[in-house]
């Protein structure tokens, strides 16, 4: 009830229009479901070749890298040319690197599949130039917070399609490859019918002077007095989390000798819990604490859900077989390559026949709960807070820097994760990742300080809470 009079209380343009915001919803939540198949298997997948922790971080890299390159150029080009047609040319590029993962018969292979994936990765900074555009400053975070949403809806869907059509091909890795380029045509199709451009003719062209991407550019964005230090916490937050999410797959398969299916498990709890904070909740706490405290928030709980990871006990699930896994990942890896692998081509210690049961399972399910609400909080309020902070022909190069950012640092974090699971274990990236949560708040504490327009959320949130 008090939610309800809060909103209705909210002047009619600063209410957030989801008609608006529909289109661009649907069309992101269609084409994250091709990401969200893959996520779940790709580890396993580059396992069944015998790749180790490393070679896997290495794979996590490759995308982020390319993407770091390409999002910034396509945000600039945005900003130039219209939203549509850069959106459409990413959705293209996702399309072929589905293509290419499917008929992948090598290791490199499936590394060239992320460089075109990664080179055209400008659909979530694009969407959120889109969303910007048909928002106001009071309910942006709100309209980004759906986004994630999507990717939460997507976190739910995905793994379960990955999880069927894994199921009716005898897992055969191929299959849900083919299925995600499916759903990456569908999400062109619908971008050409039906999401209209949001971005007026007389306002683009305006930072067709300035520079796509450059280091010099790059620094110039971190010494914004206004957002220098919202971008160090989007790198930085990203280092622990991003390590996160590229590793979940090998450290459950190294915890509890979970596959691609079994993990489907986990991906779907991760995704209700973002889609209820995205979709619903973010945007009244936006309102009432704003985007600086909701930034605390999400820090904080990363910081104690990467912990309690860490702390996950080895204790496989209810039925585990060492061997019959074994074969399944190698078996998958006979039917690309033609060749003969031996257990000894893995190079993840499966956990032994022993000591089965679902505390393991429980407890990292536990654990998932402070790590994804505080994963759910912190990337769009701290992108909402970049878009209130520059100027309005900026938004969609400053989302691209913003992009780039977040793209560097998903590929470090794979490469320092991986190395860090190889030489110090499987539970160390988590925990150090925890460790560095726990320093980020601290220092945004002390250095992130209010703007005005934070003031006048506030301000907003009280006189409608009739303080």
């Amino acid at each position: 009830m008090k939610r309800r009079e809060r909103t209705s209380q909210l002047a009619p343009e600063d209410r957030l229009d989801f008609k608006k915001i529909l289109p661009v919803f649907v069309i992101v939540l269609i084409d994250l479901l091709g990401l969200t198949i893959i996520i779940p298997l790709m580890p396993l997948y580059a396992t069944s070749f015998g790749a180790s922790a490393l070679v896997i971080g290495l794979l996590g890299a490759a995308y982020p890298t390319m993407q770091f390159i390409g999002a910034p150029i396509l945000g600039r080009l945005s900003d130039r040319y219209g939203r549509k047609p850069v959106l459409l040319a990413s959705q293209a590029g996702t399309l072929l690197g589905f293509l290419v993962l499917g008929f992948a018969g090598s290791l490199w292979m499936i590394f060239l599949a992320r460089i075109i994936d990664g080179l055209s990765g400008a659909n979530i900074s694009t969407a959120q130039a889109v969303i910007s555009d048909s928002t106001t400053e009071k309910n942006r975070t709100q309209g980004l917070g759906l986004l994630g949403a999507a990717f939460g809806l997507g976190f739910i869907i995905g793994p379960i399609i990955a999880f069927v059509s894994l199921a009716a091909s005898g897992n055969d890795y191929r299959v849900p490859a083919f299925v995600a380029a499916a759903f990456s045509l569908l999400s062109i199709l619908l971008t050409l019918i039906w999401l209209e451009e949001t971005l007026p003719a007389e306002q683009r062209g305006a930072t067709g002077k300035k520079a796509s991407l450059s280091l010099g550019v790059m620094l110039g964005a971190l010494r914004h007095p206004a957002v220098g230090l919202l971008l160090v916490l989007m790198f930085a937050q990203q280092i622990a989390f991003g390590g996160f999410e590229q590793l979940l797959a090998l450290f459950t398969l190294n915890r509890m000798g979970l596959n691609a299916s079994g993990n489907s498990i986990i991906f779907v709890f991760v995704g209700v819990i973002v889609v209820a904070v995205q979709g619903g909740l973010i945007g009244p706490w936006s309102r009432k604490y704003g985007d600086r405290r909701l930034i605390y928030t999400g820090l904080a709980l990363l910081a104690v859900g990467l912990a309690l990871t860490s702390l996950t006990p080895r204790v496989p699930m209810p039925g585990y077989s060492q061997a019959k896994l074994t074969q399944e990942l190698s078996a998958s890896a006979d039917f690309r390559t033609h060749e003969s692998p031996t257990t000894q081509n893995l190079a993840v210690d499966l956990p032994p026949d022993s000591n089965n049961g679902l505390t393991g399972l429980l407890w990292i399910l536990a654990a998932m709960v402070p790590a994804a609400i505080g994963g759910g909080i912190l990337q769009p309020s701290i992108n909402s807070l970049i878009t209130k902070r520059v100027d309005h022909s900026d938004v969609g190069g400053m989302l691209g820097i913003s992009a780039a950012f977040l793209s560097a640092a998903n590929a470090i974090a794979p490469l320092l994760g991986g190395a860090i699971f190889q030489v110090l274990g499987s539970t160390a990236p988590f925990f150090l990742g925890g460790l560095l949560m726990a320093v980020l708040l601290l220092v945004s504490t002390q250095r992130l300080k209010p703007g005005s327009e934070e003031l006048s959320q506030v301000g907003l949130a009280r006189s409608t809470s009739g303080h």
